[in-house]
């Protein structure tokens, strides 16, 4: 484990939990309440039909509930390699390999498997992201086929494809824009920042070319609840935060391969999962209005400063 951990400016007062005694966690997202929180949990290889994945449940404080909340191979539910998650309502969804299934967010049952048809590029169907958008739709990546589906829950989760196109470049982690409604696609292989359209029109918002080669491997992205995007350097260990303005800031770095991330827009919260290290951490953002004017020199009592969890720390433990 590195010393260096989750650098965030934050709230003031906040709390930073850290959570261990994972398995190669994938996804950290909250309910629009604030008070739950789930993180998928692939447990073992990617791609295999084993049947041991789970998700991981929390309370508020980032206190574990249940390590296994959901569990492949109990309980009649089948899960394999969960990665990307979504709620709408009390309904979690989870992207497994092939499958979107949707989960009892307060039982754990099993509610709706939903297979993803082959892609037109005829590789196997790899889910890794999903993103909730408007007018009760879905969006998930398929970051093998190099596409994005659009899943409508009120046609009976009917599956079309938004976009295949060799531009997105292993598109893993998907956001939905709050102002324009586009879905927001990052780049796996190439470390670019992608605009989707309604109509499948894409755009790139950053090139991440030769001489502006800031990202390697993105695999996370979301925004706040004022607009701004935050993305995880899988590789590079880094989260970057792109203002409204189109400023970049490295907002943590040095950290253990941070995957999928998630912004709890209620607490104001970041929530990243470290894949490689088996465990995870909530810490405080930043507001608008509490920070420092742009001349005034930062230490490091103005962020969150404190090392990624090990393993022989208590589950759950929270730290002021």
């Amino acid at each position: 484990m590195t010393s260096a951990g989750l650098v965030v400016v934050l709230l003031s007062p906040v709390h930073a939990a850290q959570i261990t005694g994972l398995e190669s966690p994938n996804s950290f997202i909250g309910d629009e309440s604030g008070r739950d929180f789930f993180i998928s949990n692939i447990n073992g290889d990617p791609d295999a039909r084993d049947n041991n994945g789970f998700i991981t449940k929390l309370d508020a404080s980032g206190k574990i509930l249940s390590r296994k909340f959901i569990q492949g191979g109990v309980a009649d539910v089948l899960l394999h390699a969960p990665k990307g998650l979504a709620l709408v309502g009390r309904i979690l969804y989870v992207a497994d390999l092939d499958q979107l299934k949707g989960f009892d967010a307060a039982t754990g049952k099993p509610l709706v498997a939903v297979s993803i048809p082959t892609s037109v590029s005829g590789k196997p169907v790899s889910l890794t992201g999903i993103a909730v958008g408007q007018n009760g739709l879905l969006y998930a990546s398929d970051q093998n086929a190099n596409s994005i589906y659009r899943i409508d829950l009120a046609s009976d989760h009917r599956v079309t494809l938004l976009i295949h196109d060799d531009r997105l470049a292993g598109p893993s982690g998907v956001a939905v824009h709050p102002k324009t409604g586009h879905v927001i696609a990052v780049s796996w292989e190439s470390g670019k920042i992608l605009d989707i359209t309604q109509e499948g029109q894409l755009t790139e918002l950053e090139s991440n070319g030769f001489f502006t080669g800031r990202f390697q491997n993105l695999s996370g992205v979301d925004f706040d609840r004022w607009g701004n995007m935050y993305v995880s350097d899988f590789s590079k260990g880094k989260i970057w935060r792109i203002t409204r303005d189109h400023r970049f800031q490295v907002i943590a770095e040095y950290l253990p391969t941070p995957a999928d991330i998630g912004i709890d827009r209620m607490n104001n919260l970041i929530l990243v999962p470290y894949h490689y290290e088996h465990a995870a951490e909530m810490n405080g953002l930043e507001s608008p209005t509490s920070g420092k004017s742009k001349g005034t020199k930062r230490s490091l009592a103005d962020y969150g400063f404190i090392p990624p969890p090990t393993k022989s720390e208590q589950e759950g433990a929270s730290k002021k």
